[in-house]
């Protein structure tokens, strides 16, 4: 019986982000309390003013669509709602064209279905979001 030790790395999960406001991957699985690493790279031609992405990773029970209106107007913060801050399990910062941004983080204990979105304003509504399954 091989067991993974505590020390082990976490399980790393590559997502790009591009100008169609997408992400390349729409559904992680995880077991309750793994360690996961998600990587974005930003991909597209346009500048980082008009169009970045982020990996934001919100708590279970979230009124997502409240979530995205405060961050649409939280430009200073790179659309982070100081206001939401209990609601993120995870985030990445903006990763504009070419750049590369990732998060290390332990999936939630408790099973189950938790959002995650890119904040610039517009991303979500367009269907830049997915969800992560802890089973």
């Amino acid at each position: 019986v091989l067991s993974t030790p505590a020390w082990s790395a976490p399980r790393e999960i590559k997502i790009t982000g591009s100008d169609s406001m997408q992400y390349s991957v729409k559904r992680i699985e995880a077991a309750p309390g793994e360690s996961l690493r998600v990587v974005l790279t930003a991909v597209g031609a346009m500048s980082k003013a008009e169009m970045a992405h982020n990996f934001v990773l919100l708590a279970k029970g979230t009124d997502v669509n409240a979530f995205v209106m405060a961050a649409a107007s939280a430009r200073k913060t790179e659309y982070m709602p100081a206001s939401k801050k209990s609601s993120v399990l995870a985030a990445t910062k903006q990763a504009g064209a070419g750049e590369t941004v990732e998060v290390v983080f332990t999936a939630p204990k408790e099973p189950g279905e938790y959002v995650y979105l890119c904040t610039f304003p517009g991303h979500f509504v367009a269907g830049m979001k997915g969800v992560l399954i802890v089973k």
